[in-house]
């Protein structure tokens, strides 16, 4: 893609992108993606970006995995372009069989999300996806859970990151590509 291409999908992915101050409580400013969802040319635009970075850094990626809920959405879709497998890791007690489970502590409380142990192979090349990376416990979670189950990450993908938050340190070194910062 050329970079005046580039440009121009990364400018509409920024310009889709909706703030709401004082959500969901006082001195929050919310970043909504929905509108991204909802015109089929920025979903496309956030589908061919992350698509030709990863030809690019990580052409050797065999599996995507989506976290709940919003993985679920661009991740698929990424993976049909790529023409490889996706994977969903979920919340707890979502999925059926034998899982792999991971516990985190969230700015209010403590949660835990769950992958089905036959969902990646010992060493196999991944890549996860989200739409948001923000004090980074779900995504650290998740990096921690597939290192649990013997994956190699080659990086972690994101619509958005929001860099005051210092998300990335979760990460335990694990390479991010966000689209835009806040």
């Amino acid at each position: 893609m050329s970079a005046e291409k580039l440009e121009e999908k990364l400018r509409l992915v920024h310009c889709s992108i909706k703030a709401y101050p004082d959500f969901p409580k006082q001195g929050i400013l919310f970043r909504d993606i929905n509108p991204i969802l909802k015109d089929p040319k920025a979903f496309v635009a956030v589908i061919d970006l992350f698509e030709d970075h990863l030809r690019k850094k990580s052409p050797q990626t065999e599996l995507i995995l989506g976290l709940d809920a919003r993985g679920f959405l661009f991740g698929p879709a990424l993976a049909q372009r790529l023409g490889i497998g996706f994977v969903p890791i979920r919340k707890k007690g979502k999925l059926p069989g034998k899982i792999y489970s991971m516990s985190y502590r969230l700015e209010y409380g403590e949660a835990e999300i769950e992958m089905q142990t036959d969902a990646v192979q010992p060493q196999q090349k991944v890549v996860i996806i989200d739409d948001l990376l923000a004090t980074g416990g779900t995504l650290g979670a998740a990096c921690n859970l597939l290192k649990q189950a013997g994956a190699e990450i080659l990086e972690c993908l994101v619509v958005v990151e929001l860099k005051d938050l210092s998300g990335i340190k979760k990460l335990n070194c694990v390479p991010l590509y966000s689209l835009v910062q806040f």
